[in-house]
């Protein structure tokens, strides 16, 4: 899916084109956003803004997610594009514009900002597998590249089922923020095989890389330190010597 094994993860209101550009150095993939995309969802990073959540708000999502992409055509990096939305039409428009970009569209079932999940994104989609398919299969129909970003630890969601059905549902990768709970990694690559993981959560260096690729990760990602260069190279370092010593095993 991309190569260096190694993304980087999207940062509400951070995770713009000019971040991917400079963190292009180590890194194969980055994920924009999130994009809150129709009005119900705007309104409610409108509303996190307000108590002091970094957002990002254009005027107009689907124009600035264009701008963002054609910014990038030059950089060697695949992009991504975390988006957040209460209706399909808008998730369809940005795999649309994905498809032709050969970027991937990443559905957010991971944001637990109170407001977000309210009406009915971000987290509250993993405990509505049948709306969140919904989301994969429009975004799959509309040709892009389909990625779901998941969270670990939400209280009465299987991870596993979870993953089943957005395979099902034609998604291409999963992105799983394990939380404190690293193993789940390694239960979510045996549910569903063909699915690229990509493990996030406390990735800065070897340990961190080597436990989620023994857990069979076929990447990891990169959160809060992306902006940090060292932190790029150690982990970028750590996969090609990880891939290295499996493709000559």
């Amino acid at each position: 899916m991309f190569d260096p094994r190694v993304a980087l993860a999207s940062l509400s209101g951070e995770a713009d084109a000019e971040w991917a550009r400079e963190g292009s150095d180590h890194a194969g993939a980055a994920f924009l956003g999130g994009i809150a995309l129709d009005e119900e969802t705007r309104a409610a990073a409108r509303k996190m803004v307000a108590r002091d959540r970094s957002e990002f708000l254009p005027p107009d999502p689907l124009s600035f997610v264009d701008g963002e992409l054609d910014a990038l055509a030059d950089v060697p990096i695949r992009p991504g594009v975390n988006v957040r939305s209460a209706t399909l039409d808008p998730v369809r428009a940005v795999a649309a514009a994905c498809a032709e970009r050969d970027a991937i569209v990443e559905i957010n079932a991971h944001c637990r900002q109170a407001e977000m999940c309210a009406v009915g994104c971000g987290e509250a989609l993993l405990r509505d597998t049948d709306r969140l398919c919904e989301y994969v299969a429009a975004a799959d129909e509309a040709g892009a590249a389909v990625s779901v970003k998941v969270r670990a630890e939400v209280s009465g969601v299987d991870l596993t089922t979870t993953a089943r059905e957005v395979q099902s549902a034609g998604a291409d990768a999963i992105h799983v923020d394990a939380m404190d709970t690293e193993s789940v990694v390694g239960d979510v690559v045996d549910a569903a095989p063909d699915l690229f993981v990509i493990a996030n959560n406390g990735v800065r260096g070897p340990e961190t890389v080597r436990e989620y690729l023994q857990y069979g990760a076929d990447a990891v990602s990169v959160g809060r330190p992306s902006t940090d260069e060292r932190v790029r190279r150690r982990v970028h370092g750590a996969v090609e010597e990880w891939f290295g010593e499996v493709g000559t095993a």
